[in-house]
C-alpha cells in the first residue's frame, strides 16, 4: 500500500494545534518577526526529513518528520520559562503513552507519532521572545 502523507501531516496539525492557549497556528512557517507578540503564543508545523526503510523484498515503512516552532512572548514575566514550560508540557502530553491506548497513532493513521529527539529552544537570547522546537517523528503504516 501506497502511504498517503497528506492525512498524517493534518492529523498531526490537528493534535497540536488543539492546545489551550495558542493564538495563532499554521502550516505555513513564518519567521518570527513576521508574527505580532499580540498574535503569541505562535505555532508552526513545518515538514522535515523522511526516510525510507526497507530490505529486499519487504515493503518500505516510512519514518515522516515534522517541526513544531512555538513563538511565544514573554514580555512582563520574571522567568521565561514560566510562560514557556506549561505550553511545551501540553503538547509534549500529547506524545506521551498511556496504559490503554499505547502511543499516540494520530487515529489510527500512523503506528506511532512521538517526539524525535532535542527540544531546542532560545531561553532569554531573543530579549521578550521565546523560540522553541519540537521535532517529531511518525512512523508510517
Amino acid at each position: 500500500m501506497t502511504i498517503q502523507r497528506e492525512p498524517i501531516y493534518a492529523a498531526l496539525f490537528a493534535l497540536v494545534s488543539s492546545v489551550q492557549g495558542l493564538k495563532t497556528t499554521s502550516r505555513k512557517l513564518k519567521h518570527w518577526n513576521d508574527v505580532q507578540a499580540s498574535a503569541m503564543p505562535a505555532l508552526f508545523q513545518a515538514q522535515t526529513a523522511q526516510m525510507s526503510n526497507g530490505a529486499d523484498f519487504l515493503p518500505v515503512r516510512w519514518t515522516l518528520g515534522a517541526l513544531l516552532y512555538l513563538y511565544v512572548s514573554t514580555k512582563g514575566a520574571d522567568n521565561p520559562g514560566s510562560v514557556v514550560n506549561p505550553i511545551v508540557d501540553a503538547i509534549t502530553h500529547l506524545f506521551e503513552p498511556n496504559a490503554v491506548g499505547g502511543g499516540q497513532t494520530l487515529g489510527g493513521l500512523v503506528q506511532w507519532a512521538r517526539i524525535g529527539g532535542t527540544i531546542e529552544t532560545s531561553e532569554g537570547t531573543l530579549d521578550n521572545l521565546e523560540v522553541i522546537q519540537i521535532p517529531i517523528h511518525m512512523l508510517a503504516l
